[in-house]
């Protein structure tokens, strides 16, 4: 009874809330982890009906050996809204309420933000490109210009794999990016970029119309977001660069140097597209963590205390 409940809810994701397979299988997983755990906290299997009577206590104590295996905040907050959704189902189709997985709060996730490259790395990548990629000029070309679109407009990976032919028709100076939630933004294109898209055009063998996409794998077909992180990963391995080079890393780097440069707020966020302020903000503390570096490394009053 309990299996055909969990396999009618992966279905209503799927079906109704049009989740992705994957998406759906992550949460019946999540319900396997919480049904297991509460099975062993009540001493026996529980039916579908006594997921009414689930307390606090019980919800506490999943989340609790959660922590105890080591696992993250961000797979256990998931885990709880997985439940939480599955909770919801219940009340909805089967009649089943809890009200005591309304007052378990999700543990916080901490936000963190991937460190900068140091712009010396960031030069090195373009011979070390041409090395790795010196029998085929075109897939160099196009690697060099996915890595200056992410560093010199601030892209996401997905944002940059989205361009058509079209958008950089003309020699732009700004690019329109619809970023995540559909949400706008106008990006400036400097010359470097532009010339290195160019560059990149006029060698590739293939994708030339108008709307198809402007970064083609070696067969012709879009490039993925894999394909383009395992570009970075090669230029990384060959430099012999720290783990945390990655694409998005390259966005970081972006927003970094902008903002040391004296890049306020509210335009960063406009040019990286984040929906709240608060996202953009967490770039201020970065800067004050390598402020207060210098500061302790090098200021005569660091030591008095």
């Amino acid at each position: 009874m309990m299996q055909d409940v969990i396999s009618e809810f992966s279905d209503y994701l799927i079906k109704t809330r049009n989740y992705s397979v994957h998406t759906a299988a992550a949460y019946t997983a999540d319900l396997a982890d919480f049904l297991d755990f509460i099975n062993r906290f009540n001493g026996a299997d529980v039916a579908v009906g006594d997921l009414s009577h689930v307390d606090t206590i019980a919800f506490r104590s999943w989340l609790a050996d959660r922590q105890k295996r080591e696992l993250s905040f961000k797979s256990t907050a998931r885990a709880l809204s997985s439940v939480r959704g599955f909770y919801k189902y219940l009340a909805r189709y089967h009649g089943i309420k809890n009200d005591a997985i309304g007052l378990i709060s999700s543990p916080r996730v901490p936000k963190k933000l991937s460190k900068a490259i140091n712009p010396s790395d960031v030069a090195d990548m373009a011979g070390a490109i041409h090395d790795i990629d010196a029998d085929e000029p075109w897939i160099a070309a196009r690697d060099w210009a996915l890595v200056t679109l992410l560093f010199g407009c601030g892209l996401r990976i997905s944002e940059a794999l989205s361009l058509t032919n079209r958008d950089i028709a003309g020699a732009p100076e700004s690019l329109r990016i619809i970023g995540k939630g559909a949400k706008e933004r106008i990006v400036p294109v400097l010359p470097a970029v532009y010339s290195a898209i160019k560059k990149y055009t006029d060698l590739r063998p293939f994708g030339n119309a108008p709307d198809d996409e402007l970064f083609r794998s070696v067969r012709g077909l879009p490039m993925s977001a894999r394909m383009a992180e395992k570009v970075i990963e090669k230029v990384r391995a060959f430099l012999q660069l720290p783990d945390y080079v990655t694409p998005h890393a390259l966005r970081h780097t972006f927003a970094t140097a902008l903002l040391s440069d004296g890049a306020d707020l509210r335009s960063l966020q406009e040019l990286l597209g984040h929906s709240s302020l608060s996202t953009t903000q967490l770039y201020t503390r970065v800067n004050m963590s390598e402020i207060m570096d210098i500061y302790e490394h090098c200021h005569p009053r660091a030591c008095e205390n």
